[in-house]
């Protein structure tokens, strides 16, 4: 796959990461975690800064039968960083057929009833778009 301004992200639960932006961290690691009977699988880009490290970049796939529509996908999410889903300003934005929502450095979709994605950058190292641009870059894998 070629990376255009960044760099190869690797595959991530059934997903590939196409884009990385060149600027986050080198430091990657992956996590599996559940809330609310859904399941994710978490990579994270991130750097040494003077009192630890800080994360750059994320990338969720989530798991669960609660992840029915984009609606649902929303309110699960709004849930999960504890903000009222009403107040979230969330934009529309094109992935190839499908349409996710994206704002404040956050982008995600339903790939299909059970299964989406949703990516996370740094707001004060990279701009909102990043996230949508990362997030256009994520392609789920052919079945094995």
């Amino acid at each position: 796959m070629t990376v255009v301004n960044g760099r190869d992200g690797g595959d991530l639960d059934g997903f590939h990461v196409g884009r990385v932006p060149e600027d986050a961290g080198e430091l990657v690691s992956d996590f599996a975690s559940e809330w609310e009977d859904v399941s994710f699988a978490t990579r994270v880009w991130e750097r040494a800064v003077d009192d630890g490290y800080r994360v750059d970049l994320r990338v969720h796939v989530l798991r669960g039968e609660p992840l029915t529509t984009l609606v649902r996908l929303r309110e699960f999410l709004a849930g999960y960083h504890e903000r009222d889903s009403a107040e979230w300003p969330l934009a529309e934005f094109a992935r190839g057929g499908d349409v996710g929502l994206a704002g404040g450095g956050e982008a995600f979709w339903l790939v299909r009833p059970g299964l989406a994605v949703d990516v996370l950058v740094d707001l004060d190292r990279f701009d909102a778009e990043t996230a949508i641009e990362v997030a256009g870059s994520v392609r789920e894998l052919p079945a094995a």
